[in-house]
């Protein structure tokens, strides 16, 4: 396709025929998507809605674990690396259950 000898509305006409086009595709691919995983999660006898939910946490985040007697703002949840300051009180010899909420 030769667009050098188009005029610019037939360019603009063009342009939206390819974002209408690209759009249908989109949705779809995102339909083959969808009966792709319902069909995998049928085949192994999950249900969709367990799929869904698996990873998550009930309310989104953890509760902080452990916080610093001298400053609230200094938390952690017990989860990951230990945060500069709990390495520092545990390396200072003190209990880390002293700091257990």
């Amino acid at each position: 396709m030769d667009l050098s000898n188009m005029s610019l509305g037939d360019l603009r006409n063009l342009q939206e025929q390819i974002k209408q086009e690209m759009k249908k595709r989109e949705q779809q691919e995102v339909q083959k998507a969808r009966e792709q995983i319902l069909a995998i999660a049928q085949s192994v006898g999950v249900p969709l809605k367990d799929l869904i939910t698996t990873g998550r946490g009930k309310s989104g985040s953890v509760a902080v674990r452990y916080r610093h007697p001298d400053n609230a703002n200094q938390q952690w949840t017990g989860r990951g690396r230990q945060p500069k300051w709990v390495k520092e009180w545990v390396e200072g010899g003190k209990s880390l259950d002293k700091l257990r909420v």
